[in-house]
């Protein structure tokens, strides 16, 4: 017992600096965020109990509230359909047996490592400015000038292309999962004459279900809390067209200092990201496939 006792202690020791973080930078903030969500709050300030005003605030009186909202939306609904899709695009054809497949996945993973810089945001409103890469590119074909960052129709599109160019951790994903199909379901479909269409939809696709459930719920998740990109690329602009929800929260909390407000916004935002989760996951149940003994469950 005291040498079980002894290894317990060494094996807490080991994670003590991971226990002390989650404390003071995840559940310490956590809590405190909630408290300060019914308060009137500012840094130079002392927290005043408040009740429900920053709510009801938000709900009712706060333009940029809504403007941030369906603007987010919007955004989710763009970005994560698009990512998906090209990372299992992708991750298909690395699939293949190609000469020189691993460099390959290298090069293609590379986005999601420098992707979400601010270096690389930087990068972006220059390739997307009027005369900007983009631009003279199009030009070679004879297609007019595109203003792909101050017209309000385009501007959030544009900037959910660099989400959607950063798949390379869900293509590794969707190829994990690839590898772990059995290949005689193929050699089956084949003797049997299905098509590359019907063998996609009856067999890649179901089998990878787990996986695409996986990666919707992340990249859901994620698109919900983007900020670094439309902060850097646009500012929100034109006319608040690219004004997310998570640049709200951080223009409250460090341009007007408004800490109970912002507070709240982010106490809304877990929860809508929670909704959507529980409504993915409750989903899931009518296109997922699992295996159980070789039965789908």
């Amino acid at each position: 017992m005291k040498r079980y006792k002894r290894k317990d202690y060494i094996g807490l020791l080991y994670i003590s600096p991971w226990i002390i973080g989650f404390l003071l930078f995840k559940l310490y903030p956590f809590i405190m965020s909630f408290i300060y969500s019914f308060t009137e709050y500012s840094i130079t300030g002392t927290p005043a109990f408040s009740g429900l005003s920053n709510y009801i605030y938000a709900f009712t009186k706060d333009r940029l509230f809504w403007t941030s909202f369906f603007n987010t939306l919007l955004y989710v609904v763009m970005t994560v359909p698009m990512k998906l899709a090209f990372a299992l695009i992708v991750a298909m054809i690395l699939n293949m047996k190609i000469k020189g497949v691993n460099i390959f996945r290298t090069i293609y993973y590379l986005p999601s490592i420098f992707g979400g810089s601010v270096a690389v945001s930087v990068l972006w409103r220059f390739l997307f400015m009027k005369d900007g890469i983009v631009n003279k590119f199009l030009s070679i074909f004879n297609i007019g000038s595109v203003d792909w960052l101050g017209s309000p129709d385009i501007a959030l599109f544009t900037v959910s292309l660099l989400a959607v160019w950063q798949f390379g951790s869900s293509m590794v994903i969707f190829l994990a999962g690839l590898k772990q199909i059995p290949n005689e379901l193929y050699e089956a479909a084949l003797v049997d004459g299905a098509s590359r269409a019907r063998r996609f939809f009856s067999i890649t696709l179901p089998m990878l279900s787990p996986v695409l459930f996986f990666n919707l719920v992340m990249q859901t998740i994620n698109a919900f809390q983007e900020f670094t990109g439309p902060f850097v690329i646009t500012a929100g602009g034109p006319m608040n067209s690219t004004y997310l929800y998570s640049m709200l929260i951080y223009d409250n909390a460090f341009k007007y200092f408004r800490m109970g407000y912002s507070s709240a916004l982010s106490w809304v935002q877990f929860l809508l990201i929670m909704v959507v989760t529980i409504i993915i996951f409750k989903t899931s149940s009518s296109w997922t496939y699992y295996e159980d003994g070789g039965q789908s469950i």
